[in-house]
């Protein structure tokens, strides 16, 4: 195990709950980097590479455009398991 790995064990995860926020075990994990979401986890256990390929959109009301809004996250090129900010939309 990496420090990366052990870095994403410690965690929280884009959508838990939060009295429950770590990632689990046998799940997959990218790090979303930047933006409103920076440093959460976004579980993407049975995506496949074409839906890991096109990243995310994911609501949050700590976007841009608040309640309701969507902020997008792309794979890094050079390291696919952080995910970086893109911008938000309505």
């Amino acid at each position: 195990m990496d420090e990366h790995d052990e870095q994403l064990l410690r965690g929280r995860v884009y959508g838990a709950e939060h009295d429950d926020p770590g990632p689990r075990p046998g799940r997959e994990y990218r790090e979303l980097v930047g933006g409103p979401l920076d440093g959460l986890l976004l579980d993407v256990t049975g995506w496949t590479g074409d839906e890991l390929g096109c990243g995310a959109a994911l609501v949050t009301e700590l976007g841009h455009y608040g309640g309701g809004g969507r902020t997008h996250y792309e794979p890094r090129p050079a390291d696919p398991l952080r995910w970086d900010w893109a911008g938000d939309t309505p």
